[in-house]
């Protein structure tokens, strides 16, 4: 029976790993086609590989520019958000707040509404509200920052309370006694046994920014539109270029891969740490 059950489970997972990676070979395969190809018999296997999908994307200007709009916004976000969040997650467990349950819901009620409920007043405010000058937020990279972290800095705060209510609160008390302040016990304490649910809301943070469409659509129109935004470009009135698309959505898996394998390896201690407290 349990060599059954060993059996079931790997067929299983080699189904659900199919069923998730055959979209993206898909789309792979797609980008690989020209359009002679494209509209001709399917075939699930690639023949001759089309380059010049891939040339003309690599050396578009726009698509340049997308994607070094996209590195910035989520690096500087997830950066950003992660280190808002664990100053406000250390404050909100290790000290006495009044009210800090009723605080930890509420940060979480911000992800409760559609996004799409916020679009006209924050289209509002980043025209006429927030301009200085010629100072503006709307189509400015920093703009896109500081919104991405009204959304995913309360993410990031329930993804790390269950870190910092990991980490003994007797380790902090003990270096108190050998003389180190508040910020020395967050440098030298928390943050080193932190560093793997750091990682893990690195990383998911630096996703959702990377993969938000609705915002950079509304809220940019040239200097800070990303990379999601100009696959839509592709769609016109004469027709939709589906082999530039298909190899333009291929390459932007690329640096939310390299991020990924430059933190996979916290990935696993992150998302149980802190599961299981004796």
């Amino acid at each position: 029976m349990h060599k059954q059950s060993r059996w079931r489970s790997f067929f299983f997972w080699i189904a659900a790993s199919f069923i998730t990676l055959f979209p993206i070979y898909w789309m792979f395969l797609i980008s690989a086609k020209s359009r002679v190809e494209m509209y001709g018999k399917p075939t699930f296997l690639i023949r001759s590989f089309f380059s010049e999908n891939y040339i003309k994307t690599l050396t578009d200007p726009s698509f340049q520019q997308y994607m070094l709009n996209s590195i910035i916004v989520s690096t500087a976000n997830a950066l950003l958000v992660t280190t808002l969040a664990l100053c406000a997650t250390y404050a909100l467990s290790r000290f006495k707040l009044v009210g800090k349950e009723n605080i930890f819901f509420w940060t979480i009620t911000n992800r409760m509404a559609p996004p799409a409920v916020f679009l006209l007043p924050l289209f509002l405010l980043f025209t006429q509200a927030f301009t200085i000058g010629e100072w503006k937020l709307y189509d400015t990279r920093i703009g896109l920052i500081l919104l991405y972290c009204v959304f995913n800095l309360p993410f990031a705060i329930w993804t790390l309370r269950s870190v910092i209510d990991g980490i003994p609160k007797e380790l902090d008390e003990a270096a108190m006694i050998d003389g180190a302040n508040t910020w020395q016990v967050m440098t030298r304490v928390i943050i080193p046994l932190a560093r793997p649910g750091l990682a893990v809301t690195a990383i998911l943070t630096w996703v959702f920014a990377w993969n938000e469409y609705l915002f950079a659509a509304t809220l940019t129109s040239v200097k800070a539109r990303t990379i999601t935004t100009g696959l839509a470009e592709f769609v016109t009135v004469t027709g939709t270029n589906w082999g530039q698309m298909a190899a333009t959505a291929t390459l932007t898996l690329l640096p939310a891969l390299l991020f990924l394998g430059l933190v996979q390896r916290h990935i696993v201690a992150g998302l149980t740490f802190g599961a299981v407290k004796e």
